[in-house]
Formats: structure tokens, sequence, C-alpha cells
């Protein structure tokens, strides 16, 4: 059997990064290679029903071993890592017994407990760090590592009961687009978990609710000596739809636990044509509502003073609050509470100021809180990973399939 750090150290040395939004999924052929590789694995460690579809979705099963009416269950991650920062020629290493203090990644930066507290949650403990020119992979390549690790394990141990388990491994997650390809009624599960985010004993249940608000601006560009009364600078239409959000608040810098923001993702432009592109969270739906409204008025009110047309404003809904679906499915929740206490972990619930793939299988009609895979600092150089935090997911994948054996 292979370890979990194995497996993990060897899937973020793959170049998976998501690209740009795209009518193509998956939006990187990395994805797909991966794909095919986690595939090979799965059959190689017994598991059944494996595949590859068009779309570059993994799926496969583990068979029951007990016979009673129990509820499929599923387990997914995603393949894809963050465009927002590198993520080829990932050259992880592991710093063991880590005794509390900074940890050189380069010449240029080092890992400070001063600035991440985190780190002294792990002195003792072996940490999987970068060598700071590239992101880790451990969003969301640990929890893959820990899904087949637990697979696999429970493979060896047929003595331990569990009902039908489904797995997927899905593409785009980092760009919010691939899930839209999921066949949730083909994936055959009662309910599911993503193993996707968050520190040791962590269980989500409560994301943002998203939307993104796109700004396209046409302006008239003249010849700057003789444009008096004629021209229109694009550019300067964009400065000032910046203007009219909060700045020194409402922020993702200035807000934290259940506050929303606005948050400023893009700007370009020139004399001609500009764009500005803002994303919109917040936990309540209907202050999301509000926040909307108020993107789509700055709009109008550009439109009122310098013409019908200057701005074309497009909305575009992201994801949802998952808790809207799991406050009605509490049996899910509770045994993946018992679960981590079961691994003798702390329980940790908190709202996630985020999504995740969960939040969007949930209201496509397949409940999904998600469960740790015990990293720290995603999407940047800066990441890093408890190699204990992978041993206690594992243990619990195995414990939660172990409970959902009992009955309907």
């Amino acid at each position: 059997m292979k370890s979990v750090v194995e497996r993990f150290i060897e899937y973020v040395k793959i170049d998976t990064q998501s690209g740009d939004i795209s009518e193509v999924c998956p939006s990187t052929p990395g994805q797909l290679e991966f794909a095919k590789l986690l595939a090979k694995e799965c059959q190689a460690i017994g598991l059944e029903d494996v595949k590859v579809d068009k779309f570059g979705f993994m799926t496969a099963t583990l068979p029951a071993n007990k016979q009673e009416n129990v509820p499929v269950i599923g387990l997914l991650a995603h393949m894809d890592t963050s465009p927002d920062a590198p993520g080829k020629g990932i050259d992880p290493r592991i710093v063991k017994n880590y005794d509390g203090g900074d940890i050189k990644l380069n010449e240029k930066i080092s890992l400070r407990p001063s600035e991440f507290a985190s780190l002294k949650k792990y002195i003792g403990q072996d940490l999987i760090v970068t060598d700071g020119n590239t992101l880790l992979g451990a969003d969301d390549k640990a929890g893959i590592a820990e899904i087949l690790s637990a697979m696999e394990y429970l493979l060896a141990h047929p003595e331990i009961p569990h009902g039908k388990i489904r797995i997927a491994f899905t593409p785009d997650e980092e760009i919010g687009s691939g899930i839209n390809n999921f066949d949730v009624k083909g994936f055959g599960a009662d309910y599911a978990y993503t193993v996707d985010g968050g520190e040791v004993g962590e269980l989500v249940t409560e994301t943002f609710n998203a939307s993104t608000a796109t700004f396209n601006i046409t302006g008239k560009s003249v010849h700057p000596g003789y444009s008096k009364g004629t021209m229109l600078n694009a550019s300067l239409v964009a400065a000032e739809i910046m203007a009219a959000f909060p700045v020194n608040s409402e922020t993702p810098a200035t807000t934290e636990a259940y506050e929303g923001f606005y948050h400023l993702t893009n700007i370009s432009g020139e004399v001609g044509e500009a764009q500005v592109s803002y994303i919109l969270r917040d936990h309540d739906a209907a202050k999301l509502a509000k926040r909307e409204e108020f993107a789509k008025k700055v709009a109008e009110d550009m439109n009122r003073k310098y013409g019908e047309g200057t701005v074309e404003f497009a909305l575009r809904q992201q994801y949802r609050n998952m808790h809207e679906v799991l406050k009605d499915q509490l049996h899910i929740i509770d045994r993946a509470k018992e679960a981590i206490k079961e691994a003798g972990l702390t329980l940790v619930t908190q709202p996630i100021r985020g999504g995740t793939d969960g939040a969007r299988l949930s209201f496509m009609g397949l409940p999904c809180p998600n469960l740790f895979y015990g990293g720290h600092n995603a999407h940047g150089p800066y990441e890093y990973l408890p190699v204990q935090s992978m041993e206690a997911a594992v243990q619990v994948i195995v414990n939660i399939c172990k409970h959902h054996s009992n009955p309907r």
C-alpha cells in the first residue's frame, strides 16, 4: 500500500492548473491526463466501474460489503489547482519534526509563524512545504490522496462494514465551471462529501452566496490634441466605477466570519474600451441580492451620465450557500461529526468564506458538506500541509464509510 504522503507527492508533480473560464472542459489538458492516471490507480487497488468521461470526470465504485439497505455515499475531490499562482514544476519537501521557527522556502521568502500563526499548532509534526516558487497543490490533491488511501484501507480490511461508496475526481473547480457538467443522477449517490479544504477537524456546512459582476465599457477614442467635447476615455469611466464601490470597508481585507464583501478582481483598459470585474460575496442571500442591485445601479448611473450603451453590465451567479439545503439533512452532518470525534479530533465548524463543488452539488440534488484535507494558505507559495492532518483525514473518511453502513 502507498502511504497518503507518497500519493500526494506523486500527484502534485503533475501540472493540472485550470485555465480561464472556458466552454471547454477540462480547461487544460493536464487535468485529463491526471484523470486517466487516477483511473489506472483505482483499477490497480481494486475499485470497480472505473470511468473517465468526455469532460474529464473520473468516477469509480467501492462495492458494498454489507448487504442491508444502506445509503450510497459519495466522496469527491477536484483535480485542478488554482491559476492564482504558478503550478508547474512543484518541488515539495518535508520539514520533519517542525520546531516552531521560521521555515526558509528559498532565498527570497520564508514561512514565518509571526505571519502565519496557524504554524504554532503543528510544532513537533511533519510539514510539507513548497520551494517558494509555486503553490503546493494540497487544494485539492491532498483530498484525492486521502480518499484513495481510505479506499485502499477499506479494501484491505473487509471486516470493516460499509455500503456502496462512489468516488469522483472533478475538473475545473477553481474556475467554478467544471461541476456544470457533472452527471449527478448517473453518479448514483444519496448524498456525498467533498474533501476540499480546511484545517484538521473542520466540517463545513455553510458557504458564501456568490456572484460575479462585469462592467464592459465602450469609450470614444479621438486624437488627444483635438478631442475636446468628443473623447470619452473608457479607462476613466472604469476608474469612476471603482470609486463608486467601498474601498476601506466591505472588501476581503476588511471583513471576516459572516461579513460579505465586494472584491475587485480585474481592471484592464485603454481609451476606447475597458473592463472592470468584481466578485460579490455574502452568506445571507438577501444581502447578496442588495450587493447585486448596487452593482447594477452603478452601471445604470454611468449610462445616464455618459449615454446609454457606454457600460454593458453582466451579472453571473456562481454558487449559493449550501446551508439552505443541508439544514434539512442533519443526519449527514451528524455522521460526519461522529467520524471526526471518533478519530480523536477537535471538531471545527465555521462558515467557509468561499465555496466548494459541494455547494453547487447540494443545489443540483446531491447534499454535500465539506470535510477537511488539512492544509493551510492555499493558492500561493506559503501553502503548507501537515502530514499528520492528512493521516487524520484518511481515518475520518474510513469512519464515515463505517458510520453510513447503518440502515436508512
